[in-house]
């Protein structure tokens, strides 16, 4: 067995997300079906570094799998993939690694980036890759609120319903607001040790209302000590949504905000 290491990016819009499910076009399923196909019959599991939901995309996903067979160097097993792969997903590197190495625990921080048109009515070129809001928005209250959420933190009041994780507790290194004037969309980021079901989609939310003068500009603050679900209804789309790079080695220095504190 050889276990690979591979990076992925894929258009989320025709995914019922990440993992496998019966009679569903998945991410898990369909490289399993081509390694299945290359190792003329073997089941071979795929593990990710986190799963997306449906609709949502993914710039740098990590997966690794254990091989059976001879070896393959890497330049070769990201060819054969990649030859066999829907227009929809292309891997954009491969490595092979030790066995300890896991695309799930080994993860030390994880990036999420999220899109959001602020046009008025919905671009058809964009609606399946970004979010909308159509509301009037201070960008300046925004980044102010954002700097509310660096820290450890019990993020309970941000996590949807259905997620299996009992501890809520993360660490947010970096959050950072901007604006893309020439797409009139707003570019969030966040950078955590990790994220629970729907955490980023409900936060951007959340930033949107502080944004639109709903909510206090340090609104967060009572939202996180709440821990309650409730205090926030919203959950921005998933078409938004790009899982944009995962961390292996420890985050570096410069997407530190927390330290700042």
């Amino acid at each position: 067995m050889t276990r690979y290491k591979l990076t992925l990016s894929y258009d989320g819009h025709d995914f019922h997300g990440f993992q496998s499910q019966p009679g569903q076009r998945t991410i898990q399923r369909t490289v399993e079906e081509i390694l299945k196909r290359m190792t003329k019959g073997q089941d071979v599991r795929v593990y990710g570094s986190g799963r997306t939901d449906a609709g949502v995309h993914a710039v740098g996903q990590v997966i690794h799998f254990d091989y059976p067979g001879r070896e393959i160097p890497p330049q070769n097993m990201i060819r054969a993939l990649n030859s066999q792969l829907p227009m929809d997903m292309v891997f954009t590197d491969c490595a092979i690694v030790d066995k300890d190495f896991h695309s799930r625990f080994s993860v030390k921080g994880k990036w999420y980036r999220y899109r959001v048109s602020l046009d008025h009515f919905v671009n058809p070129f964009k609606r399946f890759y970004t979010g909308h809001y159509p509301y009037p928005v201070d960008v300046e209250k925004m980044q102010i609120a954002a700097k509310d959420l660096l820290g450890r933190h019990d993020f309970t009041s941000f996590a949807a319903s259905g997620g299996q994780i009992e501890d809520k507790v993360r660490d947010m290194y970096y959050v950072n607001v901007a604006v893309d004037k020439e797409q009139n969309e707003i570019v969030m980021d966040f950078i955590a040790t990790g994220f629970l079901y729907n955490m980023v989609r409900i936060l951007v939310a959340t930033l949107l209302e502080i944004g639109n003068g709903r909510r206090p500009v340090h609104d967060l603050k009572r939202v996180i000590k709440a821990k309650n679900r409730l205090e926030v209804q919203q959950t921005a789309q998933a078409s938004g949504l790009y899982l944009y790079h995962v961390f292996y080695d420890e985050v570096p220095k410069k997407y530190r905000q927390d330290l700042d504190l």
